[in-house]
């Protein structure tokens, strides 16, 4: 069943009527819906409504409500990624995938091993938060994630604050995610950051870092992944541990 974002001012007794231009032509020009055709749709309270298409007009498309409820896409705990950008493609994939996998936001971090520049990244904002929008009506998250500004590793911890921080490195600690997580577990509604690095890995000065800021460096096994799929890996371990060692 398609699924798009819509807001509760849209929502009328029983009925829904989109008429936000992008949904209205991907609805009715790129899917060709027609009337008595189901769609999920999802407001920015987090609730959803099964919905059938009652009338397709010019610019607006009519919905009744079939049924309503609060939608369960969502993690128990707010998980935030800063990441060093890859390149092309391979960021795109990282974006979708971490998406995916429930991130509340994303944090573009420019480290000393980063493979663009700052121009790029700044460049690039806009198009990841479009893939971070269309990979959340493609995996009906309850809530786009949000891609923020470029920053730097002591900036954002200047800025922001999280219960929880992990950096995971390719090299030098022998500490399992498991292991952390043993002794100390997520919290439900906890807020927890994710730090990832380039292909090239954290510089000396940033494992400096790391150790003056009481960061847990974590490994994701004796294998050397590439850094698009450490995010994906890392990730996924994390909601595997919390379901496991987590504290609801």
């Amino acid at each position: 069943m398609p699924h798009f974002f819509i807001n509760s001012e849209d929502k009328q007794d029983n009925k829904i009527v989109i008429s936000d231009k992008d949904n209205y032509n991907h609805i009715a020009r790129s899917l060709r819906a027609r009337t008595g055709e189901k769609l999920l749709l999802i407001d920015e309270n987090q609730i959803q409504y099964e919905t059938v298409i009652t009338a397709i007009n010019a610019k607006t498309i009519e919905t009744e409500i079939e049924k309503s409820y609060k939608s369960e896409r969502d993690l128990n705990f707010n998980l935030y990624l800063a990441q060093s950008p890859l390149r092309s493609d391979a960021q795109n994939f990282v974006i979708e995938k971490a998406t995916e996998l429930g991130v509340r936001g994303i944090y573009p971090v420019l480290t000393d091993n980063c493979a663009l520049n700052k121009s790029v990244i700044k460049n690039k904002i806009d198009r990841w938060q479009k893939i971070m929008y269309e990979a959340s009506k493609q995996c009906e998250r309850a809530i786009v994630p949000s891609c923020f500004e470029m920053t730097t590793l002591e900036k954002l911890l200047q800025t922001e604050k999280f219960d929880k921080i992990i950096a995971f490195c390719e090299r030098g600690t022998r500490t399992t995610l498991k292991q952390f997580f043993e002794k100390t577990p997520i919290i439900r509604g906890e807020n927890v950051l994710v730090i990832i690095g380039p292909e090239g890995g954290f510089s000396n000065r940033e494992f400096e870092f790391f150790t003056s800021n009481n960061i847990p460096e974590l490994t994701l096994g004796n294998l050397i992944l590439k850094a698009e799929t450490a995010v994906t890996v890392a990730l996924g371990n994390i909601i595997y541990e919390f379901e496991n060692y987590g504290k609801n």
